[in-house]
């Protein structure tokens, strides 16, 4: 009896996992192409441009806004002047940094929501994963842009040689993302109730 309910239970199992596979990889497929799309539609240069959704719903713009801003004051209170426009931080005396799409680390988003979407746990687990997740996300990308700025900044050398930023923080993030959900599995995968639609 114990044995036939062990194998019933290893093929739910193995049916979970090949459900969660699949959804994580639809999932974070739907999520990053989707963004890339929109970043086409809301980009005049963009192949599938649109004046009408640029115009009112451009949340690519908004999110450099959100990370540009506040990178700007924290270069600030460490005493250099920084001014900035809709993409571009300049340091005076120091670097020009372009906030391009690949900046704003909406890459790392994507994974990070199709893996919480997908997983199996309960919607309130989910969304407050999401929420941390995503703000942890920003806060870091804020600091990277910040970090460069006062880096290159204090460091004039240095301006050359950096070029692999992205990589670095694209690392350095996944790390600090995959600690979150592994603390957030093990908390969530025996004491909560699955999705349900």
């Amino acid at each position: 009896m114990t044995e036939i309910s062990n194998v019933q239970a290893k093929k739910e199992a193995n049916k979970q996992a090949v459900k969660f596979i699949l959804s994580l990889f639809i999932l974070y497929i739907l999520f990053s192409q989707g963004n890339i799309f929109m970043n086409s539609v809301m980009s005049p240069d963009g192949r599938f441009y649109n004046a009408f959704i640029a115009n009112h719903f451009d949340y690519i713009q908004g999110l450099k806004n959100a990370i540009i801003i506040p990178a700007v004051w924290v270069i600030k209170l460490f005493g250099f002047y920084a001014i900035h426009n809709e993409m571009d931080v300049m340091v005076v005396d120091g670097p020009y940094l372009r906030i391009n799409y690949s900046c704003l680390g909406l890459g790392v988003m994507s994974f990070l929501a199709a893996f919480v979407f997908a997983f199996p746990t309960s919607w309130k687990s989910t969304f407050k994963m999401l929420i941390i997740g995503l703000i942890t996300i920003y806060v870091l990308n804020i600091c990277r842009i910040a970090g460069l700025g006062l880096l290159f900044a204090t460091f004039h050398s240095q301006r050359n040689y950096f070029e692999y930023h992205h990589e670095i923080f694209n690392v350095l993030v996944y790390i600090v993302i995959f600690i979150m959900l592994y603390i957030w599995i093990k908390k969530n995968t025996n004491n909560s109730k699955p999705k349900s639609l």
